[in-house]
């Protein structure tokens, strides 16, 4: 899947794919990382994809794992965009957007019933005022919903077709 990100050191929009992970080495926490996506790709039905640019193909810009959980229901386990792109030092915006947009997408594909459409994901985070933080994040930025008093959210058909055409070419 093509996507453009905007490099922030020169202005420009930098062309970039998201491509399953297949035998790609993926980062780990011994890489700066907060998941470790190399264990985590091996969860039961998991389908792990990568975003890379194309200035700098041979360097993971961000990870998903997307899995469907009891068959049914799209589910987005875990989502992170590499150390380098946080901060005011980023090499790149709109990782995270594409990612979140791309998840969205196999909702489409892979959700069924009730739950097509539906992206679900848990925000957890170790200090409370961080989770809220985020979750306040996940629902201004990509229209997700709280679902009860919980801490998952899920991002609803409409906001997701949003994201898809902001984001995905």
């Amino acid at each position: 899947m093509k996507v453009s990100l905007l490099n922030f050191t020169s202005g420009q929009t930098v062309s970039a794919s998201i491509i399953s992970a297949g035998e790609i080495p993926l980062p780990s926490l011994t890489d700066g990382w907060r998941f470790n996506f190399r264990k985590n790709s091996r969860l039961q039905g998991a389908q792990t994809y990568i975003l890379v640019s194309a200035e700098t193909p041979g360097i993971i810009e961000g990870c998903l794992i997307f899995i469907m959980r009891n068959q049914l229901e799209p589910y987005m386990s875990y989502v992170e965009i590499s150390p380098h792109n946080q901060g005011k030092n980023k090499r790149y915006a709109h990782v995270a957007e594409c990612l979140i947009a791309f998840a969205c997408r196999l909702s489409f594909i892979h959700g069924s019933g009730a739950f097509k459409g539906w992206l679900a994901f848990d925000v957890l985070e170790e200090k409370k005022e961080n989770e809220i933080r985020l979750m306040a994040l996940y629902c201004g930025k990509y229209g997700a919903l709280r679902f009860g008093e919980t801490t998952t959210l899920v991002i609803p058909p409409e906001a997701g077709e949003k994201l898809i055409d902001a984001f995905l070419k």
